[in-house]
């Protein structure tokens, strides 16, 4: 099938889990994380800034556990040890991106149990509300959260891309096959930090019919 416009219809852009467990030793916060953090957090910083100006809705996921490990299921069968526990370092927001909450534009901030930022949270009632069409993923793990938000977007039939420069895997090896099998799903998917900025740039001036801005 041909690739799809970058943007159809109101996108979103869609933070997952920039915690600030990103940059710390895995023995620390029970994930490993590949190299370049600061450098996804400053493009994850200039997406953010550009969405705003466009008026493009955000939504900030935090992934969350509570300390009695009751929300985990399989999570720590395979590799990850126990990580993103409520009030231990590593789980909040990083704080150079934070939701603005109060602000003009429609930002929201969703806290998830499971990778998948579909299962068990109010972000389809969130979409729906905004006439989403288009999500924006940027965050990580490219592997883990990031790739099944995908293609739990994907099964709801909407459009996806994947910001490749602005997500971050368990591993360089795995963070690649995870862009592979998400580009498989929708031709396209991977888009650049700088395609993203263009695209956003051109929607910054006219408001898209629809949205609930």
């Amino acid at each position: 099938m041909p690739k799809q416009p970058l943007i159809v219809g109101n996108p979103v852009l869609v933070v997952v889990d920039m915690q600030e467990s990103g940059d710390m030793p895995a023995e620390e916060v029970g994930i490993a994380h590949m190299p370049g953090y600061a450098d996804r957090i400053a493009n994850a910083r200039q997406l953010i800034d550009a969405a705003r100006a466009a008026r493009i809705p955000i939504v900030f996921f935090q992934e969350v556990h509570r300390a009695n490990g009751v929300d985990f299921g399989r999570e720590l069968d395979g590799f990850e040890g126990p990580h993103c526990i409520d009030g231990r370092p590593g789980t909040p927001l990083h704080p150079e991106l934070l939701p603005d909450l109060d602000g003009p534009n429609h930002e929201f901030h969703i806290v998830k149990r499971r990778y998948s930022g579909f299962i068990g949270t109010e972000f389809e009632i969130v979409l729906s509300g905004l006439k989403a069409d288009t999500l924006i993923l940027i965050g990580g793990l490219t592997d883990v959260c990031v790739h099944y938000t995908f293609a739990d977007a994907h099964q709801r039939d909407f459009y996806v891309r994947v910001v490749s420069d602005c997500v971050g895997g368990s591993s360089e090896y795995r963070h690649d096959a995870a862009l592979d099998a998400m580009e498989y799903l929708q031709s396209g998917a991977m888009r650049t930090t700088e395609e993203i900025l263009t695209a956003f740039e051109e929607l910054a001036t006219p408001v898209l019919e629809g949205a609930a801005r």
